[in-house]
């Protein structure tokens, strides 16, 4: 008898791709394989959601619908719905799609494999969400998408209580991690041929808080400095409020830890930023940025902004601009307001119509845009080393070229060297010319460097092993800013 097939379809932000990574490797411990991409369908199908957009149930319940008949045609096949529109929404999912099997919270994401199994056996759904979380997920088993480079969690959940953000209740207080215990799986990761991992947190950088070290982080960061093998660490999302000086030091004395750095501003407007609830304001961010770059010069920044939040007026989305303007970031990831249902913003009085709202946004894109190739020709005869990337290229194969990423994150095509390089190999190359969103480097490499990493990827490649089904993000690669406004790190809630 054939093993079961799976498929997990995922939304949201970092730390959902990060769960998906996990729900594959509770299944295929479980003995599920997954579904080659030219199936028809899954034994089991599981939707992993997000619930930051205000149609993101609708987006849900469309794509279970679209389902229903392909399960009435295949005897045995079943739907699990988990993540945070499933902690949100319990009972309702079932009542409105009465063909699902499973729904599973944030919190106990490792009971999959055994609700599937008692769903089939008793013949009726099986709802069970838990109101905190149950063990670390780093503790459960991971099927991780690439070889090279990895999700590390150092906390889950969130003390804020951010205006437009329904993360904190389906997610549940801050819990941090040992510091022994992420060190461990780090140097497990690197052991296994990991040479890039980037740091996971709601608040990453509030990481010590549940711990009672104001200065964990800049510890961790440092501790990540130490292990041989590590050559790249990132982290996300930090916030303003937590961004102290001894992070800064840490990020500029660690030669690992990249200069790169994303830091969601969400307005630039001191007005706005009260209203939604965040505890810094405007001379506080652009002052995070000057100590940045003073320590970085090289620093790429990127943020999330919001734009049309509840009673913004013309004057505070000037602020915003000039916000941006002094801080030139290199991305920006750009949000129209929408609401959460669940939310205080939800039901604020000023919602702001929907045609203001597009033009706000449309002058903010077409400034970052600007802002972003200024500074992406600001690289054009610099020399840097690219860590080969898989898929982020989508026309290398028409130009004969490869994609990678720069230390600081900035996406780079470059010519195909002559001799053979792997997906974590690293190539040093010359940029010569700048897009707002990628760096071209049209001329030889300079040189190769096979690593461990590049065997880790080999190897993988060589194992008859067929990948999950794709991520349904409209969300980057690890570490990969987007040019559109879709979700990005911490889906604009940090």
């Amino acid at each position: 008898m054939s093993a079961k097939t799976y498929e997990v379809r995922t939304y949201g932000c970092q730390m959902n791709v990060h769960d998906s990574e996990r729900l594959s490797g509770l299944l295929e411990d479980a003995g599920y394989v997954p579904a080659p991409k030219d199936a028809e369908g899954a034994d089991v199908v599981v939707f992993n959601t997000c619930a930051v957009r205000e149609n993101a149930d609708n987006r849900l319940y469309g794509n279970l619908g679209q389902l229903a008949p392909k399960k009435a045609a295949r005897p045995g096949m079943q739907i699990a719905v988990g993540g945070c529109l499933a902690q949100k929404d319990r009972d309702t999912i079932v009542k409105k799609a009465p063909w699902v099997d499973v729904v599973f919270g944030t919190h106990n994401i490792g009971k999959l494999p055994v609700l599937l199994e008692r769903a089939r056996v008793q013949e009726e759904a099986q709802v069970e969400i838990a109101e905190s979380l149950e063990a670390f997920p780093s503790t459960l088993p991971t099927r991780r998408e690439s070889a090279y480079a990895a999700w590390v969690s150092i906390s889950v959940g969130c003390n804020n209580t951010c205006t437009f953000c329904i993360v904190p209740a389906l997610r549940g207080k801050e819990k941090d991690r040992r510091p022994g215990d992420i060190l461990a799986e780090i140097e497990a990761l690197v052991d296994e041929g990991v040479s890039e991992i980037t740091l996971l947190g709601q608040n990453v950088n509030a990481y010590g808080s549940d711990i009672g070290d104001r200065e964990a982080f800049s510890k961790l960061l440092r501790a990540c400095g130490k292990i041989e093998g590590l050559e790249r660490v990132r982290f996300t999302s930090p916030h303003p409020r937590d961004f102290t000086d001894d992070v800064i030091a840490a990020m500029a004395e660690t030669p690992n830890v990249m200069p790169q750095l994303h830091m969601p501003l969400q307005s630039g407007s001191d007005t706005v930023l009260k209203a939604m609830r965040r505890s810094y304001r405007q001379e506080r961010f652009l002052g995070i940025i000057e100590k940045v770059r003073a320590a970085m010069p090289d620093a790429a920044i990127s943020t999330d902004i919001i734009v049309g939040f509840p009673g913004e007026t013309e004057e505070d989305f000037e602020q915003t601009l000039h916000t941006v303007r002094e801080s030139r970031f290199a991305q920006a990831f750009t949000f129209q307001y929408s609401k959460r249902p669940g939310t205080p913003a939800a039901d604020m009085e000023g919602q702001i119509p929907k045609e203001v709202v597009q033009a706000r946004y449309e002058r903010l894109v077409a400034l970052q845009e600007e802002i972003s190739w200024e500074e992406n020709k600001k690289q054009v005869g610099r020399t840097l080393e690219v860590m080969v990337a898989e898929g982020e290229g989508r026309k290398d194969d028409a130009t004969r070229r490869l994609s990678g990423r720069a230390p600081d994150n900035r996406l780079v095509h470059f010519t195909r060297p002559e001799e053979p390089v792997r997906p974590g190999d690293m190539v040093t190359v010359e940029i010569t010319y700048a897009a707002p969103h990628h760096l071209l480097a049209e001329g030889p490499a300079k040189a190769v460097r096979r690593t461990r990493a590049g065997d880790a990827r080999e190897k993988r490649n060589a194992a008859p092993a067929a990948k999950p089904a794709g991520v349904m993000l409209g969300l980057p690669t690890i570490g990969a800013p987007a040019p559109s406004p879709a979700p990005a790190a911490g889906c604009g809630c940090d």
